[in-house]
Parts: C-alpha cells; structure tokens; sequence
C-alpha cells in the first residue's frame, strides 16, 4: 500500500472547507442531501466526466428524486463537454479538460441548459494514466453554479481508480450539500 492510499485529500485551498468536508463525507446520506434540497425547493443538474455518472446515480438512488434531479450529462469526452454542455473549445485547449476553468464552465453550462437552480460539475483524472496536459492522478475539481455565482474546489484524491471516482461524487454530494446550508454532518443509525 502506497503512503497515500490511506487518504481522502490532500490538496483543498480552504482548511476549514477541508475540515467540514472530511466530516461529511461517508455521514452524510444520499437521503439527507435530497431532504435539503426538497426543503429548499431547489433543482440540479450534473454535468459528469471524472464520475462517469456516480452523482447523477447517488442524487436518483431516493424515491421521488424527479422533484429536484432534472437530469445529468455524463461528458466524459472534451467533444461532450462542448456539444453537449456548452464548454468553450478554446477554453478546453487553453487550460486542458482537468481545471478549474473547464469545471466552472461544465457547472454554469448544465446548469443553463437544463434550467435548474443549481449545476454540479466534475472533472478529474481517475488514472491509472493521466491526461495531457499531464495532471496527476486524483486530481480533482468539483464545480457548483447557483445564483450564487459559480465556485470550484480543487482536491487531489487517493486511491484505485474506483475509489477515486467513488470519492469524487462523495466529494460532489458533500459541497452540494454545504450550498444548501448543511453545516454538521448527519449521523444515521440505520
């Protein structure tokens, strides 16, 4: 086992943002993010590369999820992430499909063409190979656009491939779940 293996991040610009992650993420069901998002009557949709569709699964896995899931597009391909979401070419070839900018813009784009109240984006490099222009494996960004404005969080995750694509829409659920005003995570004794 690699010296990494065992962590969930490491790279987050923000250390309260870290703390407050790391304590959501696994305690927070997939049930209390949609009881927040019915309270708050808001809709999202996802815009899916890294995750291959894990968000828009765990955001579906609670009945009657077609109150505030309206759709999600797995763009795994930077030709999805320009037909299908709206992503800029340019901005794809100036940054590369893993960065802040393509996350941001994969949030704004599905949340204009599904017109919902939010759009969660992801974008990351799974591995075991990178991408070019080279990032490193685990790297990860998860955009959310609202009337908010757009943010994005960058981490850098361990693990198989699986685990880090697992880890990612944890992440994703858990960012989303603070936008909508979680603060302490939900322990369920089920």
């Amino acid at each position: 086992m690699a010296e990494n293996d065992d962590k969930v991040v490491s790279i987050i610009e923000d250390e309260d943002f870290f703390t407050k992650m790391i304590s959501v993420i696994g305690k927070t069901t997939e049930a209390d993010v949609a009881d927040r998002l019915r309270q708050e009557k808001k809709t999202v949709g996802v815009a899916e590369s890294l995750t291959g569709g894990l968000i828009s699964a765990a955001l579906t896995n609670t009945p009657g999820s077609s109150e505030y899931f309206i759709g999600g597009i797995v763009c795994y391909s930077n030709r999805s992430k320009v037909m299908d979401v709206g992503v800029s070419g340019s901005l794809i070839a100036a940054h590369g499909p893993v960065s802040r900018e393509v996350a941001g813009a994969m949030a704004e784009g599905i949340k204009k063409k599904l017109r919902v109240d939010i759009g969660l984006s992801a974008t990351g490099v799974a591995g075991p190979s990178t991408v070019s222009p080279p990032r490193p494996v685990g790297l990860t960004y998860i955009g959310l656009c609202s009337d908010k404005g757009t943010e994005v969080k960058e981490l850098q995750l361990y693990g198989s491939r699986d685990e880090i694509r697992k880890k990612a829409a944890q992440a994703a659920l858990g960012i989303l779940w603070f936008h909508l005003g979680g603060e302490e995570p939900v322990f369920s004794l089920k």
